[in-house]
């Protein structure tokens, strides 16, 4: 995505499309992003994304203050389905898991606030997250 700013120690809000194959799509908001997407991977996250076990990252983008990613993430939970899967092919066309994207950007496992570090991620390739 061509990010080279540190996300965690800048407070930047993301927002966040999780899914599977189908796409069946969960829309969320966070401050820490990463720890958010390990989470529904990890599965402890509960509620939609973990009840139809959504653990791809379809989606994502930055905003800087939490009202507007907020209002940014009302805007996309609006969207018909046919119109969020038309913003998921503008950045990610082939519906591919995009996590090790958000993973790279972690600087320090100290970035997570969750047990384990980027590195302990291992993508559905099997391929480390973060390198």
């Amino acid at each position: 995505m061509g990010y080279t700013l540190n996300i965690m120690a800048e407070n930047y809000w993301g927002i966040y499309i999780m899914g599977d194959n189908r796409p069946t799509m969960y829309t969320g908001v966070s401050n820490n992003i990463i720890r958010q997407v390990l989470e529904h991977k990890k599965g402890v996250s509960d509620g939609f994304a973990k009840s139809y076990n959504l653990k791809k990252l379809l989606y994502y983008e930055f905003i800087e203050d939490k009202w507007n990613a907020i209002i940014r993430e009302k805007q996309i939970k609006n969207l018909s389905r046919a119109v969020k899967i038309e913003l998921i092919k503008t950045k990610n066309p082939y519906f591919a898991d995009i996590s090790a994207e958000i993973f790279s950007l972690c600087d320090d496992v100290n970035d997570i606030v969750l047990a384990g570090s980027c590195n302990d991620f291992q993508s559905d390739s099997g391929q480390a997250g973060v390198t």
